[in-house]
């Protein structure tokens, strides 16, 4: 009886791989789509992003700024607290810090890196991308509606909204 047991331990690790391996293929699929080649901004910027969702809203204040040849993205609460930190190097999202991971901020920076492109990098970077006067579209994606380049409405396909606006250096 024990070597039946032992074998269907085996049995199961192996499923544990296969549901691990295809969860990190799925995770890779789902990643936020990136531009071609990291915008020209108008760095650093300070903005206030509101998290909208049902009747919840949180807020957070974010910090964008060149790190060397990436952009680094710090939001924190309003308390000064760290919620998420990333460097956008090559295309690629890495953790700086020590926070944990979090998936959300991830898809909040790439939608705030798309909605941030000035008009005339658009094509360029985001070829299934369209703006029409004052909204800008990455179909199935994100939805924006701009007040100003930095005051905008931001609407995930698949999660909140979030209503972004600059920092002055004056309180919020």
């Amino acid at each position: 009886m024990s070597i039946l047991h032992n074998n269907d331990g085996g049995q199961s690790r192996r499923y544990r791989y296969l549901l691990l391996a295809c969860s990190l293929l799925l995770s890779a699929c789902a990643s936020a789509p990136m531009p071609a080649h990291n915008p020209e901004l108008a760095l650093p910027l300070q903005l206030h992003v509101q998290r909208l969702q049902a009747d919840q809203r949180q807020d957070w204040v974010l910090v964008i700024q060149n790190d060397g040849p990436g952009i680094r993205w710090s939001m924190m609460d309003l308390l000064g607290i760290p919620q998420a930190r990333q460097i956008l190097t090559d295309k690629t999202w890495k953790a700086d810090g020590l926070l944990p991971p979090n998936p959300e901020a991830r898809e909040l920076f790439a939608a705030l890196l798309f909605a941030l492109t000035p008009k005339d990098q658009l094509a360029a970077n985001y070829p299934d991308a369209w703006q029409h006067g004052a909204q800008r579209s990455l179909p199935e994606r994100w939805d924006i509606r701009y007040t100003q380049s930095t005051d905008f409405e931001l609407r995930l396909a698949k999660g909140p909204t979030y209503a972004v606006t600059p920092l002055s250096g004056d309180t919020p």
